[in-house]
């Protein structure tokens, strides 16, 4: 059983309304494309699934075709990659995102979870984007790994990463800027995770217990800011506006 408390807080806000960012007529300017809107980046794991390769593709003013390529690793087991939040430089014209990846079978034993997470640097001209991609962190979970037919999670919002594998009744909760990692779960008796899922508002869903699994399941609604909003009995799920989910085991 978990207790949850939760405490309201109620803010009054005071809106002005300026005119600013309105043309002639009083119609919002549609703001401007991103620098890199017309690249994109493919990803593609070898057969053991222990290195990730990478190729920066698309179109800029004056040229097109591939610009850049890579290969991160190598790794126990790839779990997972998900691309940050771009941070856009207009003055240096850079890009820059993170690239995490997740090792399901790190280890000498292959059983532990390590989080890599890479920096990834487009500078963008005209005529060319150069490259670089470099590691930055790496990160060891308090998580259960294994090189078996495991299923690991993952999903984020814009300040967290929410992790769990189903060798373990806990998942993590990692800050993105500070690299801090907390916990969610600890249901009695213990139930290990069997997926995480988001929307596009940043509440993540973390389901425990096998799949269909009735009232044996539980469930975790976190919200933007990591906190834990809700929980309860039963499967549950999240959408998003890009990928489907296959409700199948």
């Amino acid at each position: 059983m978990r207790t949850r408390i939760v405490f309201r807080t109620v803010v009054a806000a005071t809106l002005i309304c300026l005119n600013i960012g309105y043309g002639e007529r009083g119609v919002a300017a549609a703001p401007a494309a991103a620098i890199d809107a017309t690249l994109y980046t493919r990803y593609h794991t070898d057969p053991n699934e222990s290195i990730v390769d990478w190729n920066v593709c698309g179109s800029l003013p004056n040229s097109s075709g591939c610009y850049g390529s890579g290969s991160l690793g190598p790794f126990g087991r790839v779990g997972g990659v998900l691309e940050g939040e771009p941070k856009t430089d207009l003055h240096a014209n850079t890009v820059t995102r993170a690239i995490y990846v997740l090792d399901s079978a790190s280890g000498p034993n292959q059983n532990e979870v390590v989080l890599y997470v890479y920096t990834k640097v487009d500078t963008i001209t005209t005529d060319s984007d150069t490259v670089t991609v470099t590691l930055s962190q790496t990160i060891s979970l308090p998580l259960v790994g294994s090189t078996s037919a495991m299923t690991p999670s993952m999903a984020a919002n814009k300040q967290f990463l929410f992790i769990g594998t189903d060798q373990s009744p806990q998942a993590v909760v990692l800050d993105k800027r500070t690299f801090s990692v907390t916990q969610l779960g600890g249901f009695s008796p213990p139930i290990n995770v069997f997926g995480i899922f988001a929307d596009q508002y940043g509440y993540v869903t973390l389901t425990f217990g096998p799949f269909r699994g009735g009232s044996s399941n539980k469930f975790i609604v976190a919200g933007p800011d990591g906190s834990d909003k809700e929980d309860g009995d039963g499967s549950q799920f999240m959408f998003d506006t890009v990928q489907g989910l296959l409700l199948r085991p």
